[in-house]
């Protein structure tokens, strides 16, 4: 598997631009549940020429090479052709190699379409070709958590903080969920701090959003958030803080 990523960091970083590239994923992201005995994602080549697309798992490190990487998922085929206007359907199984039962557990399914080669009319010293690379995360859900990934955003725990007279929003999460923030945004007395940068939190992590703006330490500050679901949708949600520090 490695052969075809190796080839292109020879001649040239590889772009991640999965909006210009001609194979398409089914979604932005996938939850293998515990309870499925394997779990499919089609690849759809929206292009006009024939595309051979490599797919790998990772744990969280774009850089690292697909032969160093270990993961308790079979995927299949690593490796397709994939004709203009058809689809691929790569299946992935999990090996049954012990993950966390209490939370979930992220990975990230990696897309490489490598173009065709060019032939002698297409050639030229203008002539560049690039790879395009897209990355989606893939959730692992064991049975019987406790709650539901829908009503995780509501119980994030939002606190306001400084840290040398920077404004920082603090987020815990108590789910076994991980909850993807899109933005945050709070307002109170005319004015308004925001994050638009966005993060995963993880279960049972905290985490530190820096905002842009100011606002003045009185109660009744509100949070809005706007998180993303199991099917990439966005959802908006209010909540107010824990304390102001």
């Amino acid at each position: 598997m490695a052969v075809l990523l190796a080839a292109l960091l020879v001649f040239g970083a590889i772009p991640i631009t999965p909006a210009q590239a001609s194979v398409v994923i089914a979604g932005t992201r996938a939850v293998y549940n515990a309870r499925d005995r394997e779990v499919t994602i089609k690849l759809t080549n929206e292009g006009n020429a024939p595309a051979l697309v490599q797919s790998w798992f990772d744990k969280g490190d774009p850089a690292a090479p697909p032969a160093s990487i270990s993961v308790p998922f079979v995927l299949t085929p690593p490796v397709a052709r994939i004709d203009p206007g058809k689809g691929q359907s790569l299946r992935i199984v999990y090996t049954g190699e012990p993950l966390p039962e209490d939370r979930e557990s992220v990975f990230w399914l990696n897309v490489l379409e490598i173009p065709p080669k060019p032939n002698a009319q297409e050639t030229g010293p203008n002539k560049l070709q690039l790879a395009f690379r897209s990355r989606i995360k893939f959730f692992y859900r064991p049975e019987g958590l406790k709650g539901a990934p829908g009503e995780a955003p509501a119980k994030l725990v939002w606190r306001l903080a400084r840290t040398d007279g920077r404004l920082l929003l603090e987020c815990r999460n108590p789910t076994a969920f991980h909850v993807s923030v899109v933005s945050v945004e709070l307002s109170a007395a005319g004015k308004r701090a925001v994050n638009e940068r966005g993060a995963m939190v993880a279960p049972g992590d905290t985490l530190r959003f820096p905002l842009n703006g100011d606002l003045p330490s009185i109660p009744g500050i509100k949070v809005r958030y706007h998180t993303l679901n199991d099917w990439g949708s966005s959802n908006d949600g209010e909540a107010p803080l824990d304390n102001v520090r």
